[in-house]
């Protein structure tokens, strides 16, 4: 055993070791007693993580006004419910075999997709933060195609060690998130599909401030620039959790038009409006707890509470 592998099993990371065993022992539940102990567990959860449910009610004030203030507290509710089943199902993706992913998860709208795979054609996938992104891009690389996805590591070295064998076990290829974009270009020349995860808070030197419901928002600008250097289809996708248990469907829409436009500041724009869109189809499962408009323009006040260090 090498000094790495050793330290990991140091007393520290003991309790990460109990957790990924007791994600793999949920992975042998029925998908449905999954949903339900996910849920309820998600119920604990809206009580126990307070500052992650203010979080989650500013966001929606901003993205969804039209919604009162019950209908936010039931929304959010439900929000959490769904972020509980993403938890419990997590070890599905550690685990599961393609046969099994396939009695869960239902690939709709594949003739929007095929014609490209199948030619070798340069496509990037455009994912939102939704709360089945993880099963959903598992379900992608196991029954559709391989691809490859920007890796950020996780602190947690054991938790990282685990989801990257998952992410990578149906030959998903991991490119590191400060690499340079050259590698990333070439093998979605040569027919690798790229998934693209656009909706986190970049921070001011990597991003361009665009309207993201209305809000001038730190968006990353890079999806227009990658299209535009491989030549690039971009096809917005979605991974939906469905009511009872019944599974997850991963939704394609056909791919963006007259895109990329040559303007990086005006394709960062379009893309917010894609998800925009999709979030209002299917609100409960869009990922509310990232805090999304954390970095503001010069001069703007914070919208979410600052946070003292201690």
């Amino acid at each position: 055993m090498n000094s790495g592998a050793g330290k990991l099993l140091g007393p520290r990371h003991w309790f990460s070791w109990l957790a990924v065993g007791l994600f793999k022992l949920l992975a042998f539940l029925p998908f449905r007693h999954q949903v339900l102990l996910g849920r309820g567990l998600g119920g604990v959860g809206y009580f126990l993580a307070w500052r992650r449910r203010s979080i989650a009610k500013t966001n929606l004030a901003i993205c969804l006004p039209e919604y009162n203030e019950v209908a936010r507290e039931r929304l959010i509710r439900e929000h959490f419910a769904w972020l509980g089943v993403a938890v419990v199902t997590q070890g599905l993706t550690w685990l599961a075999t393609p046969r099994r992913i396939a009695r869960i998860v239902r690939v709709r709208h594949r003739e929007r997709i095929d014609p490209y795979l199948d030619a070798g054609r340069p496509a990037i996938f455009l994912l939102p933060h939704f709360v089945g992104l993880e099963l959903g891009s598992t379900a992608f690389s196991a029954l559709v195609h391989s691809g490859m996805y920007m890796y950020q590591r996780l602190r947690d070295p054991v938790i990282d060690a685990q989801v990257l064998r998952a992410r990578t076990r149906f030959g998903a290829i991991p490119i590191e998130r400060h690499r340079d974009l050259r590698e990333l270009v070439r093998r979605l020349k040569a027919g690798t599909p790229f998934f693209y995860l656009p909706d986190q808070d970049p921070g001011r030197r990597r991003g361009v401030f665009v309207p993201f419901c209305g809000v001038p928002t730190a968006t990353v600008p890079t999806l227009g620039r990658i299209a535009r250097m491989a030549g690039a289809v971009v096809i917005p996708t979605f991974a939906r959790f469905l009511p009872n248990g019944e599974g997850l469907e991963l939704c394609f829409d056909p791919p963006l038009e007259d895109f990329p436009s040559g303007d990086e500041k005006a394709d960062a724009a379009r893309m917010n409006q894609v998800i925009e869109a999709s979030l209002r189809g299917m609100p409960a499962q869009y990922f509310w707890v990232h805090r999304r408009f954390k970095t503001r323009p010069v001069g703007a006040e914070p919208i979410y509470p600052v946070r003292r260090r201690r």
